[in-house]
């Protein structure tokens, strides 16, 4: 009897030792986003604003994010095969123009079927690189896109029910709207608001198909307090999964 009970304990033992990976299991994969950064204007705090990214991201629980401050890092095709997503927030004035090895590891990356998420200023990048324009959709070029003074304006959603946007209503930010960004590639606009400066109504979140892959736009981001915002929060993490994955769970 004594041998009996020691037999049943020890296969209960072994057991409960299977029951943590068969939870673990049960939870999806994290989505691998790298998160590239390291530069902008004088008037973007970038180190906050990428952080207040992460966090978005790292909040919401589906996503495992690594930051990179160098965009050379896109010269390493083994280096992007890790990841899922790329989150692009750097402008900088001293990268100028990328390799022609890190353009195409770009370009193929999103083209095979993975995810760019671009966010406010970082369109602005490259600026004689105009594959990189029609990859982000809309682009930032500077002495013809703008924005009148940071202010709180309303964002409307025109689109609720795109996974990215789905159940959202309008909501109030205070960020700068970027307005005049250029481009006539082909655009699901999701979120838009009418700017006082340009006297249009100007797309501020939308998606478009590169190859077999996915972009997202964001135009808002001006700083951490723009970025605090719930509903930005929500279309950050939102939009970095449906660039990723084309879906939102």
């Amino acid at each position: 009897m004594r041998r009996l009970v020691c037999v049943l304990t020890l296969v209960c033992i072994v057991a409960m030792s299977f029951c943590p990976a068969a939870e673990a299991a049960k939870k999806p994969a994290k989505i691998r986003a790298l998160l590239i950064t390291g530069d902008d204007v004088g008037a973007h705090p970038w180190r906050e604003m990428s952080e207040a990214t992460r966090k978005a991201l790292v909040d919401s629980k589906r996503f495992d994010v690594r930051v990179c401050e160098d965009p050379h890092i896109l010269e390493s095709k083994n280096a992007l095969k890790a990841y899922d997503v790329i989150v692009f927030m750097i402008y900088s004035t001293r990268v100028k123009m990328l390799p022609e090895e890190a353009q195409e590891n770009l370009l193929n990356y999103v083209k095979g079927g993975k995810g760019f998420f671009v966010q406010h200023l970082a369109t602005a990048s490259f600026a004689k690189w105009e594959e990189f324009g029609k990859l982000c959709g809309r682009r930032w070029v500077m002495g013809t896109s703008g924005h009148g003074p940071r202010s709180v304006f309303e964002a409307k959603v025109v689109n609720n029910e795109h996974p990215i946007t789905k159940g959202m209503s309008n909501f109030k930010t205070d960020d700068e709207l970027y307005a005049k960004l250029q481009g006539n590639e082909e655009i699901n606009v999701l979120v838009e608001a009418y700017s006082d400066w340009s006297k249009k109504t100007e797309p501020l979140v939308f998606t478009k198909k590169y190859g077999k892959g996915r972009v997202v736009h964001n135009a808002f981001g001006h700083d951490g307090k723009a970025l605090s915002n719930p509903n930005v929060q929500k279309i950050i993490a939102r939009g970095v999964e449906f660039a990723a994955t084309g879906k939102v769970k």
